[in-house]
C-alpha cells in the first residue's frame, strides 16, 4: 500500500451526502450473495432517507464488484477513499477479502462496517479500530455449535471446510471450545477443498469410509449447494448426521435444492426468513420480497444491518467526525429483524463485534417460502453471553498475536 496515501486531511466531502462504498461479489459463485446485498443495503437507505437522512444528509450508496478476490478488493477500497472520497466503506463476503480491505480501512482511517464475513482474526488478533462487524462471527456461530452438540449423544466427528481463512477459522474456534465442553470428543477426519471446488466426490468417499457419528461442513453458498448435491448422489444423509452452524442454513441452499433438500440436517445461518417470527422480521422479509419477487438470503439483510447501524452511529455522534463517530458506535444497541423480542443486538466496545443471541435449527418440509421446499424448525436458541468469548480471552488473545510479531491493534 502505497504509505504516502495515508492519514491526513482529505478534500472535505458534500455536506448534504454520507457516502457509503460497499463492496460485493457480483460475479462467479457467490453473485448471489452480491445482488441480495445491494437490495438490502438500499431497502435500508430508502428508509432513512425517507425519514430525512442523517443529519440532514442524504446517504448515498455505492457499490462495486470485489470479485471475491482481496487483491482487487484493495484497489476498489482504495479507489472509493481516494476518489470517491467516501464517508465509510461496508460489505465483503469472503473473510480472506475482509481481512485485505481491513488494512485499508487502518491506513486511511476510513470506518469499515463488516457484514457477512465471519472470521474471527478481524475483531481480534487483527482488530483496528475503524473495523466494525454487524453480523456474526465464527466464535459465536460455532461455539453455539460446540454447546448444541455438548448436549447430545455422539462419539465421533468429522469436519470439512473451505481451505481458506474463513474454513480454518470456523475449525480453530469450533474445536477450541468443543474440546472444553466435551473433552472426550474423538476426531476422525479433517477436510479442506479448496474454495468453489467443484468435484467433492472424493471427500465424500473419505468421510464415508471414516464412518463418524457427526459430520459438520464449514461451507457457505453455492460451495455448500454443490457439496449437498454430491453427497446426496452418494447416500452421505443416511449414514452421518450433517451439521453446519455457520452459513450451511442459508435460504438460497433450500431454493436451489427445492425437494431435493435433505431433512434432519442441523443447520444455521445469520438470518432466518421464518424465525424469529416478529413483525419485525416478516415485514423486512415481505419488503425485500416486493422489490425483488423473491425471498432473501442471510447477505441481504446483513447489508440493510450495516447500513442502519451507520445511520445510528453518526446520529448518536451528531457529527460525521470518524472519532466522533467510533465512539459513539461503541456500545451501541442496533435492534434488527433478526433479533427476538427483549433481545437487542448491540456492539461490543472490545472488539467492535455485534452481541447476538445464535439460532440452531433442522431441516423439515415447509412450502412457506416457496420455491423452497425445506425450511429450519425445531429452534435451539443458544444466549448471546454463552456464544461470545469473553474480553479476558480476547485481551489474551491478543498479547499471544502481539508476541507472535502479530501485533493486534493499530
Amino acid at each position: 500500500m502505497d504509505a504516502t496515501m495515508g492519514r491526513g486531511p482529505r478534500r472535505s466531502r458534500a455536506s448534504d451526502v454520507l457516502t457509503v462504498g460497499c463492496l460485493y461479489p457480483l460475479t462467479g459463485r457467490a453473485a448471489r450473495y452480491g445482488h441480495d446485498a445491494i437490495v438490502g443495503a438500499e431497502m435500508a437507505a430508502d428508509e432513512v432517507n425517507e425519514a430525512g437522512g442523517v443529519l440532514g444528509r442524504e446517504v448515498r450508496l455505492l457499490f462495486s464488484d470485489d470479485r471475491s478476490d482481496p487483491t482487487y478488493a484493495v484497489k476498489v477500497a482504495q479507489r472509493y477513499v481516494v476518489e470517491d472520497r467516501v464517508d465509510v466503506l461496508m460489505g465483503v463476503v469472503s473473510s480472506a477479502v475482509a481481512l485485505a480491505v481491513t488494512e485499508v480501512s487502518r491506513h486511511f482511517g476510513v470506518i469499515f462496517v463488516g457484514t457477512d464475513h465471519a472470521s474471527t482474526r478481524l475483531t481480534v488478533e487483527q482488530f483496528q479500530p475503524y473495523y466494525f462487524r454487524v453480523t456474526n462471527n465464527t466464535a459465536q456461530s460455532m461455539r453455539a455449535g460446540a454447546i448444541y452438540l455438548s448436549r447430545r449423544p455422539w462419539h465421533t466427528l468429522y469436519y470439512i471446510g473451505p481451505d481458506y481463512e474463513y474454513g480454518h477459522r470456523q475449525w480453530q474456534d469450533f474445536r477450541e471450545h468443543l474440546l472444553r465442553l466435551r473433552p472426550d470428543a474423538r476426531v476422525v477426519g479433517l477436510a479442506w477443498p479448496k474454495l468453489y471446488e467443484r468435484d467433492y466426490r472424493p471427500y465424500v468417499r473419505a468421510i464415508l469410509a471414516a464412518g463418524p457419528d457427526v459430520l459438520v461442513c464449514g461451507f457457505w453458498g453455492g460451495d455448500t449447494i454443490a457439496f449437498l448435491q454430491q453427497g446426496l448422489e452418494a447416500g452421505l444423509f443416511e449414514r452421518t448426521r450433517v451439521m453446519s452452524f455457520d452459513a450451511g442454513g442459508n435460504y438460497e441452499v433450500f431454493e436451489a435444492l427445492g425437494d431435493r433438500m435433505p431433512t434432519g440436517l442441523v443447520l444455521s445461518a445469520r438470518h432466518h426468513n421464518n424465525f424469529p417470527p416478529t413483525e419485525d422480521n416478516r415485514r423486512f422479509v415481505h419488503a425485500f420480497w416486493q422489490r425483488t419477487r423473491r425471498f432473501p438470503s442471510y447477505t441481504a439483510h446483513g447489508a440493510y444491518v450495516g447500513v442502519q447501524f451507520i445511520a445510528r452511529a453518526v446520529t448518536r455522534a451528531g457529527t460525521v467526525d470518524v472519532e466522533e463517530v467510533v465512539r459513539a458506535a461503541e456500545g451501541l444497541v442496533v435492534p434488527t429483524p433478526r433479533d427476538r423480542p427483549g433481545a437487542p443486538s448491540w456492539i461490543r466496545p472490545i472488539d467492535h463485534q455485534v452481541v447476538q443471541e445464535m439460532y440452531i435449527g433442522v431441516s423439515e418440509p415447509s412450502d412457506a417460502f416457496p420455491p423452497a421446499r425445506v425450511l429450519l424448525g425445531q429452534w435451539e436458541v443458544i444466549g448471546a453471553a454463552d456464544a461470545l468469548p469473553s474480553e479476558d480471552e480476547i485481551r489474551r488473545a491478543r498479547e499471544e498475536a502481539r508476541v507472535r510479531g502479530q501485533p493486534a491493534t493499530s
